[in-house]
């Protein structure tokens, strides 16, 4: 059904649509505020996967030395 969605020339007519919609000066400040964007996300989702590691080892060792009494 979606075999070949995106061939190349879907891609061309994207961009020049994006470029007539924004022209071509606000695009790479676009560009750049979703890149920024994108970082911020990428180490959200690092410290929350950390953050529940710490818990969960926190978690176990706490039931490690209550089973130890």
């Amino acid at each position: 059904m979606f075999r070949n969605a995106l061939e190349p020339w879907h891609l061309v007519l994207i961009l020049a649509v994006l470029v007539l919609l924004f022209g071509s000066k606000k695009l790479p400040d676009m560009a750049r505020g979703l890149g920024k964007s994108m970082r911020i996300l990428k180490s959200e989702t690092k410290a929350m996967k950390s953050e529940d590691r710490d818990s969960d080892r926190a978690a176990s060792e706490q039931q490690r030395t209550v089973g130890q009494e």
